[in-house]
């Protein structure tokens, strides 16, 4: 039998895309918010596409508010913004 896929849905897009192929935007038990490139640290995670199209859809359409309940600084997004583009760079 095949191995399942994990799926996970864009909070930008909102597509169903591979669990590899996303970034997973975590939120911590301190409610900080930041990018979890291992997928493995605890806490509560939302799921981004890996383009910066996506980012923003999820920033307009308050796609992580909506995933973690709280709302969410503009700063936050900026800093996320960073991020995506430090691994763009790698």
């Amino acid at each position: 039998m095949a191995k399942k896929i994990p799926l996970r849905q864009c909070v930008g897009c909102g597509e169903m895309k591979g669990k590899k192929d996303m970034m997973r935007v975590l939120k911590t038990v301190e409610d900080e918010i930041c990018l979890d490139v291992t997928g493995k640290k605890n806490g509560r995670g939302a799921y981004v596409c890996r383009s910066r199209e996506c980012l923003k859809q999820a920033r307009k359409n308050k796609g992580l508010e909506r995933s973690f309940k709280m709302s969410i600084p503009g700063e936050v997004y900026d800093s996320l913004e960073k991020e995506f583009e430090n691994l763009e760079a790698e």
